[in-house]
């Protein structure tokens, strides 16, 4: 189990030298993983071909996000799937729910464990008069719970693959979309903290028809501005809340026909202007995992082990459970990038934790330890001593 953890590590670390991974405690991987060096070089290609193509530019930006779109399509096992390219989650998770009509069909089913992208959206249009009904994402009945819901009344039901605050793995996705399928509900899958950590086969899974939200700042190591929607092709969707990137092939047909076109399938969804920086960094990244090897079954493997060495050597320390302790007992198949542990002290531990160089990350009693593929045994041994340490001159 060490040996392997390292093996790829110590393989990894070399080139990774910018954020010196080798000399750094960074679990912040589900938040932020280090870029590889070849990242830069792809942010000096952004500018020197804007410089030399000025408004010809967008061919060479446009052939960068279909590298990104061609990689998820790999990672997702779905070749006919569509991909628009959105700066951030929020955008496209907007753009989609302005697709339907919420005036007739004002409720929408979700969980109490989303990202902030998707809860404080649903909150805030709760206030507006829509019915956002929240069931609880880690129960077993679960799939019960969302059945029940579902009325005609119901314009989707959001949700995500692996939960942001504990970071389980929801098992009931495919019987989920099963179910909403069954009465014609639209299912839209946060898919943020399982790309790239967890391998999905959307055909296997039956999941063709599902809308799954992607970014790219996290276990993708492509940094800002590359997060994706992903949609069948046969899609109908016309979204209300649209940007002339949706049709940025058609830009000299008249404007008159009386309605609005979407002339770009895989931009559906997609805003205006965008900074092609990211996609030309990004698939510099993505090169660079082909070469390397990094498959989802490889990445899949060394998060497995990490967090598994991550855990052991958490309950080894054996810690105060007034102070910190496992947020859950699930077992390590069901989780995903990261571990979760449970304090009320969390942020402060954080805190302490940064002033020591140990990169962590805290959400209300959460304290998350992220992994990455090149941290090594010995910086999770550090990284838990560093804990240890903090937590120890802690008085409950």
């Amino acid at each position: 189990m060490s040996h392997n953890i390292d093996q790829l590590a110590k393989k990894l670390a070399p080139h990774y030298s910018h954020f010196d991974v080798s000399n750094r405690l960074l679990f912040t991987g589900h938040s932020h993983q280090a870029w590889p060096d070849v990242a830069r070089e792809g942010l000096h290609e952004s500018f020197d071909v804007a410089a030399s193509d000025v408004d010809n530019k967008w061919e060479t930006a446009f052939e960068k996000v279909e590298q990104l779109r061609s990689y998820l399509r790999n990672f997702y096992d779905d070749p006919d799937g569509m991909y628009c390219l959105g700066q951030n989650t929020h955008q496209l998770l907007v753009s989609w729910l302005s697709s339907f009509n919420l005036q007739k069909k004002p409720k929408i089913i979700t969980t109490d464990s989303e990202f902030h992208s998707m809860s404080r959206q649903l909150k805030r249009l709760k206030e507006e008069g829509l019915k956002i009904v929240t069931v609880d994402g880690h129960s077993d009945d679960i799939v019960e719970q969302i059945e029940s819901q579902i009325d005609d009344q119901v314009s989707a039901v959001m949700l995500s693959r692996v939960y942001y605050n504990s970071g389980i793995i929801n098992q009931h996705i495919p019987k989920i979309a099963e179910i909403t399928r069954s009465h014609n509900v639209p299912l839209l899958i946060d898919d943020y903290h399982g790309t790239n950590v967890i391998p999905l086969s959307i055909s296997d899974e039956n999941l063709t028809d599902c809308y799954i939200l992607i970014g790219g700042y996290k276990y993708l190591q492509w940094g800002e501005g590359n997060c994706f929607l992903r949609y069948p092709s046969n899609c109908n969707l016309r979204p209300a809340i649209t940007g002339w990137f949706s049709s940025f092939s058609k830009l000299d047909e008249s404007k008159e026909a009386e309605k609005v076109s979407y002339t770009d399938p895989n931009q559906l969804f997609a805003s205006g202007t965008f900074d092609s920086t990211s996609q030309f960094r990004a698939a510099k990244v993505v090169e660079f995992f082909e070469n390397m090897g990094l498959t989802p079954q490889v990445l899949y493997k060394q998060y497995q082990a990490q967090i598994k060495l991550l855990r052991n050597v958490f309950l080894e320390h054996n810690f105060n459970s007034e102070v910190i302790r496992l947020a859950h007992q699930q077992p390590v198949e069901n989780m995903g990038g990261f571990l979760a542990l449970q304090s009320p002290f969390a942020r402060t531990i954080r805190a302490k934790l940064m002033k020591k160089g140990v990169f962590t990350d805290a959400r209300g009693d959460i304290l998350r330890f992220g992994v990455a593929p090149y941290i090594t045994t010995q910086q999770i041994s550090k990284a838990m001593n560093e804990l240890k340490n903090v937590v120890s001159k802690i008085n409950p």
